[in-house]
């Protein structure tokens, strides 16, 4: 038990490790350094702002830096209409309580009034900025309310344009043939879980806790992975080296696109196979006695070693008919033999059922000439 707590914690340190080094995020932070430090020697310069709040002009620079243009735009436009919206709830605010109202109730009505319209959805990444900046507003304004706002918005308007000129001139990524990367960790991940799955029917003993916890590891690898592709597709947005190659980067786009969803159905299949074949071990079930569980291990392999095919790779042919040819020899097996009942008839129909889908699902791929 110690040793195998041991192999995951340096399973997990080993991919936190791979999360904060990898060089998109290095990339990421050297540009988001360069934009604060330039964001706050250039600040003193802004009009129509004080020099005393030229901090705001690096934490408008780090506002907007994310890995794609499209999203920093985004996210740095909504950060200025929450900001914007947060300076007139904090001056109301002040207003109220220079009318007489006890500064405690100032603060709360501002304090509510920003959580209450930071929850608009339209708002997006500004939502968070609403309540925040009418506090800065409130409690700092103090008799210059007004000076404080103007310099407070245009200050943070400049850090934003600060970071989005750094995004757009240094290095904007494109990350495509990342994703293409991810995307074939993704396909040996699911052939692991196949191949496992073949290897206990083998045996005899499917092991419920132990899959239920390498299929939730999958789906988490799948959302990662499909949060990659969208952010592949996204780098290409405003990306001025969209213009390069064009007609390749749409091909990527629509090849990962697409084996993000095979994949993602193979994963369902494989968790919909595996909880048929525990139901019919729990019974007792044909598709688990022999010979016919040799046939059914085969078909599951062959139909792993269609999933683990690299794409225009010169044995997927070969693979795919393998694999065709072994669910067919399953089916056959099935229609010889007499099942007692019709649920049992159901559930080993079901079997083949997934095990066929999930060579249909690769399908699509065994004669790419794309690599």
């Amino acid at each position: 038990m110690t040793e195998k707590r041991t192999i995951k914690a340096r399973r997990r340190v080993s991919a936190w490790t791979a999360e904060v080094a990898n060089q998109s995020r290095l990339l990421l932070a050297a540009k988001t350094a360069l934009a604060a430090v330039l964001a706050w020697y250039l600040a003193p310069l802004i009009p129509f702002a004080e020099d005393q709040y030229s901090y705001y002009a690096p934490l408008g620079a780090l506002v907007t830096m994310y890995p794609t243009l499209a999203r920093s735009a985004r996210v740095g436009l909504e950060a200025l209409i929450g900001l914007a919206l947060g300076i007139a709830i904090g001056l109301g605010g002040l207003l109220l309580v220079r009318a007489g109202a006890p500064a405690g109730m100032g603060l709360a009505v501002v304090v509510a009034v920003g959580v209450i319209l930071g929850g608009i959805r339209r708002l997006g990444a500004g939502g968070d900025w609403v309540t925040l900046a009418a506090l800065f507003v409130l409690l700092l304004g103090g008799s210059d309310a007004d000076g404080f706002s103007v310099s407070y918005l245009v200050t943070m308007a400049f850090g934003v344009l600060v970071g989005l000129a750094v995004n757009l001139i240094v290095f904007p990524p494109l990350y495509l043939r990342r994703a293409s990367e991810r995307l074939s960790v993704l396909r040996a991940a699911v052939t692991d879980r196949l191949h496992e799955l073949s290897e206990a029917v083998g045996t005899g003993h499917l092991d419920a806790e132990r899959f239920e916890a390498a299929l939730d590891d999958l789906s988490a690898t799948i959302a990662a992975v499909g949060d990659e592709v969208h952010e592949a597709e996204e780098s290409r947005r405003g990306n001025p080296r969209r213009r390069r190659r064009v007609a390749e980067q749409n091909a990527v786009q629509d090849e990962n696109a697409h084996r993000l969803a095979a994949l993602e159905r193979v994963s369902f299949l494989t968790r919909d196979l595996v909880d048929l074949l525990l139901s019919i071990e729990s019974r007792g079930g044909s598709s688990l006695e022999s010979p016919y569980r040799a046939l059914l291990v085969i078909a599951i392999t062959r139909a792993a070693d269609v999933v683990a095919t690299p794409i225009g790779a010169d044995e997927a042919p070969d693979r795919l008919d393998a694999a065709t040819a072994a669910v067919d020899g399953c089916q056959r097996a099935l229609d010889a033999e007499g099942r007692a009942t019709a649920s049992a008839v159901a559930d080993d129909m079901a079997v083949t059922v997934c095990l066929r889908r999930i060579v249909d699902a690769s399908r699509p791929f065994v004669e790419s000439r794309s690599g």
